[in-house]
């Protein structure tokens, strides 16, 4: 096996030492390396491990190494070696990084209890296919271990909310039944996504290291972060660029890598609790195992979490009437009591305190509304169990590492929310308990909230996934091989409950027995729980979605050049998917009706091969102009549903002096269509309608609209750009500054105009496009011929003067410009570090067309889209065994332009706390954390806005701010 023993030098070219297979030991050896500078210290120590190690020639600059002398095993002679020059060691797929950090965190993690854990932020894989590299010119987070704890965040779902560039709009526990922006409305089973640029979590590629995942949600629109166990990452890399030409489809916004503690060794076990100030709790448990060998390595890992529901009656702002906050009073008119609307249009409000069973029409009170706060039987957030486990194994045969990875979650959810809602009921003078308030005995109309009889309308269900990975890699000289393979499998039902069934609903209120017909005129809950029974419906809805993949790939060196070695990754990979939905409705008729999309697909095959370049263009050292670095990569993948795309990339990466780096990319990237966009035909509809049209003698055209979905969809598109600066001034150790301008043209956006379809004519400069003016005649006979065809208006086909085109296709545009920045500076003191860090997003624009030739909108800081700035900072210490922060969260203020007037929206700032202490046992014996969190310190509201929903309002905005309120939780690590 070729080890590596390299120093980053400030150029960032890597030197590599070839090591004797022999030296590759694991277990106890002699070592004596005399105190040295560290950088040739770590070259001997690699050599005599057999180890691979990397570092930043910055890091290890003007340090000098300990004495280490004596038989050791690896892991305690290196911690012998770095002790008192505050840097620590951590494992990223066995190779060793050197970083930053407090001196003893290696012994006592590697000697005491044997983990490593995180990687160096430097150090970076994701965006590359080349190893040992970052991708040149792309911007990358690392998020470690360290970090996560340091967090306060229980679940990765919650910590992403955190990112600046993450917007919290889509599929999210909190935004489902609020808004169906961004496939939020497609989140059956309340799981979590992440939308980098907010351009959609089905442009945010997601991966669990390196491999895609079964999707969730009714359209297999994104990755379900909540059936991830949070205690078994290890980290997490998030790309803010386009990578369609590294990894394919979906990567338009970015890629975010999930990279699990495949390296762990010993035994860690966990323990959280929480509560949101008492209204609701949340739990979890996890245990990790890791036990490494001579020639492999096995990790176990598992994780319970439990959280309480949230009810909207807890927060003053999630309620129907706003008045408390500045808001209006838009309570229902569905109350129960109920209202009756009379034959003649006048209305009575059923009096409180009866069973409707003796009322009469002069208990009636005319005029007056009852009216009743919907809010107040629903949930801001379910309530939520996940048992989940991991388990990951390496074994070397040979010249050959066989390796597999499975992931396993189970996550069960109950809530209450609006499903169908109430609706008015008309009630005729055959129903026993029928009031007549004008005394004509006609049928009148009964507002009427059923809730008291048949309990608050919501929702159970069941998401289970299973994600297996694997295969074989072998190093052959200089270049890596590995063949590998995918499966995963997701699995989500969701039951609507107390839900009431339309036909028997209809029938029993004009049934004339008692027994047997429906009593909507009484207070609470007044009819018989077997009338009830019989009354209750249903709908079910199964979702499978399956992606399988295999891959084989190689990359190493080609050629040396003056300046360098060029490197090259190459590779062809296969991938099936696959998407099932069932619904099966118990809620007309006499029987129960199951139902599939018509037109699904279901299934596609995709192919692809790609390439990428590292060319090193010069190397003057530390002398200007000092060194770049260039790199090429292309894509080509082949659908068998949506034919082919090709996506290149470029990426520069100069650094002219020492700590100054400068680079910059270019790519295309794109989002194959999502299954039910695919639909085509089967969904479609054709209808006559008359449209306003100002250039008609009589103000209105005759227009054939079409509905539905177009049958040629093809991919979304997009061109990236960034231009970035990463600064680490030599005159002031400890002090990042970086900062990355973007641009994403995202273009042929699938999406339709149907919305707007009356304004057609009356916009020619707009959807002039959508509309064919001058139809062929043959055209409008095969859509009158068509069974699609609905024409209530009874017209001929010759009648049809223009066709407007309202279709799903692929339509609109957005461009988004931006700066994202991060500065932070450490400090040591004796036995710590002081710590300081801000980091944020600007949105400049986010101009959207409706169609190619409509007129650019400005929609950043708008309600349903990104504010203009979020900012994430932190101060923190160490101090010999305790740690701890102050962060910040801050979101700027927007507008909500669906208000009358429009509204200015607050800005919000939030602080978290965060308190540890270490206790550490004995070497080779059990070391323990404890930590206290409180999010949202000052438990702030957030801003007040009047958000509508499909069915109902809300005081503030699910996709841009959080319910909770503050959080106050205890966690306890225990390794041994």
């Amino acid at each position: 096996m070729r080890l590596l023993a390299a120093i980053l030098a400030s150029t960032a070219a890597t030197i590599g030492l070839p090591v004797p297979a022999a030296s590759a030991e694991t277990g106890q050896q002699s070592y004596d390396i005399a105190p040295q500078d560290l950088a040739d210290a770590l070259r001997q120590y690699s050599e005599l491990s057999g180890r691979d190690v990397i570092a930043n020639s910055d890091v290890v600059a003007r340090k000098k190494s300990a004495r280490v002398s004596g038989t050791f095993n690896a892991d305690a002679a290196l911690a012998q070696l770095l002790a008192g020059t505050e840097l620590v060691a951590e494992s990223v797929d066995g190779t060793l990084v050197i970083r930053e950090g407090k001196g003893d965190r290696f012994a006592e993690s590697s000697a005491n209890r044997g983990t490593a854990q995180s990687d160096d932020a430097q150090i970076i894989v994701t965006g590359t296919r080349i190893r040992g590299a970052g991708p040149v010119g792309s911007p990358v987070t690392i998020v470690d271990r360290d970090a996560l704890d340091r967090s306060g965040r229980t679940t990765l779902a919650d910590y992403l909310q955190t990112i600046p560039q993450n917007f919290s709009g889509g599929p999210s526990e909190a935004t489902f039944g609020a808004t169906a922006r961004g496939n939020a409305n497609t989140n059956l089973n309340f799981g979590s996504g992440i939308n980098l640029r907010g351009l959609g979590s089905a442009s945010t590629l997601t991966l669990f290291d390196g491999v895609r995942p079964a999707m969730g949600g009714a359209w297999g629109a994104f990755t379900d972060l909540s059936l991830i166990p949070s205690s078994a990452i290890d980290r997490i890399e998030i790309l803010t660029d386009g990578a369609s030409a590294i990894y394919g489809s979906d990567a338009v916004a970015g890629v975010v890598n999930l990279r699990f503690r495949n390296r762990f060794e010993g035994a860690e076990t966990r323990m959280r609790a929480g509560t949101a100030d008492g209204d609701f709790s949340e739990m979890q448990i996890a245990q990790l195992l890791g036990k490494k060998w001579n020639s492999g390595h096995l990790v176990l890992a598992a994780e319970y979490y439990s959280r309480g529901n949230l009810p909207a009656t807890k927060r003053r702002f999630t309620s129907e009437d706003l008045r408390p906050v500045g808001g209006p009073d838009l309570r229902s008119n569905f109350a129960n009591p109920g209202t009756i609307l009379a034959a003649n249009g006048r209305v009575f409000a059923i009096p409180p305190g009866q069973d409707g069973r003796g009322l009469t029409a002069a208990d009636l009170i005319e005029g007056s509304f009852n009216r009743a706060d919907a809010q107040r039987l629903v949930d801001i957030l379910p309530r939520q169990r996940s048992l989940s486990f991991y388990a990951s194994a390496e074994q070397e045969i040979g010249a050959i590492t066989l390796f597999a990875r499975g992931l396993y979650a189970d996550r069960r959810y109950r809530v209450n929310q609006r499903r169908f809602g109430p609706v008015p009921v008309t009630v005729t003078s055959a129903n026993p308990y029928y009031v007549d308030p004008i005394g004509t005995g006609q049928p009148i109309t009964v507002f009427y909230d059923p809730s008291a009889d048949f309990g608050p309308e919501g929702a159970r269900g069941r998401a289970r996934a299973l994600n297996l990975s694997g295969g074989a890699r072998a190093n052959v000289g200089d270049w890596s091989l590995e063949i590998s393979g995918g499966y995963g499998l997701q699995r989500e039902r969701a039951d609507d409950i107390n839900i009431i069934h339309i036909t028997r609903r209809s029938e029993a209120l004009v049934l004339s027995d008692p027994a047997t017909a429906l009593n909507v005129f009484g207070d609470g809950a007044v009819n018989d729980p077997a009338l009830v029974g019989r009354l209750r419906g249903g709908l079910v809805s199964r979702v499978r979605s399956r992606v399988w993949t295999a891959a084989l790939r190689a990359d190493g060196s080609l050629f040396d050049l003056p300046a360098g070695t060029v490197k090259l990754a190459a590779g062809a990979e296969i991938r099936g998917e696959r998407l099932d939905y069932t619904s099966v409705f118990d809620l007309f008729g006499n029987s129960t009706t199951t139902s599939r999309l018509p037109g699904l697909p279901g299934k596609r095959t995709v192919r692809a091969l790609y390439g990428e370049l590292v060319i090193p263009i010069f190397d003057a050292g530390t002398s200007l102009p000092g060194a770049l670095q260039l790199s090429l990569a292309g894509r080509h993948e082949d659908y068998s549903d949506v034919g082919s795309t090709s996506n290149p990339k470029l990426g520069l990466r100069w650094t002219p002096v020492r700590g100054v780096v400068v680079r910059a990319s270019y790519g295309h990237s794109f989002r194959a269509p999502f299954f039910t966009e695919l639909v085509g035909a089967a969904n479609a509809t054709y209808q006559p309608v008359y449209l306003p049209d100002p250039q008609s003698p009589t103000g209105q055209t005759l227009a054939l609209a079409l509905l539905g979905f177009r049958p040629d969809l093809g991919p979304e598109k997009a061109t990236s750009w960034t231009a970035g600066v990463d600064l680490e001034p030599v005159a002031l150790p400890g002090l990042r500054l970086s900062a990355t301008w973007f641009d994403i043209a995202y273009r042929d956006r699938i999406a339709s105009a149907s919305f707007d379809i009356f304004n057609f004519l009356a916009r020619r400069d707009v959807y002039g496009e959508l509309v064919d003016e001058t139809p062929d005649p043959a055209e409008v006979a095969a859509y009158f011929a068509n069974p699609n065809l609905r024409n209530p208006l009874g017209v001929q086909a010759s009648d049809i003067e223009v066709i407007a085109d309202a279709r799903t296709f692929n339509l609109s545009r957005v461009t988004i410009r931006g700066l994202d920045f991060d500065a932070s500076y450490r400090h040591s003191i004796p036995n710590g570090a002081l710590t300081l860090s801000l980091g944020g997003s600007r949105l400049f624009s986010i101009d959207q067309q409706v169609t190619r030739s409509a007129p650019a909108i400005n929609a950043v800081g708008t309600l349903g889209n990104p504010v203009k700035l979020r900012l994430r900072g932190r101060l923190g210490f160490e101090a010999g065994p305790f740690d701890g922060g102050l962060s910040l969260l801050h979101m700027s203020g927007y507008r909500n332009q669906t208000a009358t007037p429009a509204e200015k929206v607050k800005s919000w700032t939030t602080f978290d706390l965060q308190l540890g202490a270490r206790i550490a046992g004995a070497p080779g014996g059990r070391a323990f954390r404890l930590a206290l969190n409180v999010n949202n310190l000052f438990d702030r509201d957030p801003p007040y806005v009047l958000f509508r929903t499909a069915t109902s309002v809300l005081g503030y905005d699910p996709e841009q701010a959080s319910a909770v309120g503050r959080t106050i939780a205890l966690q306890g690590i225990v390794t041994w």
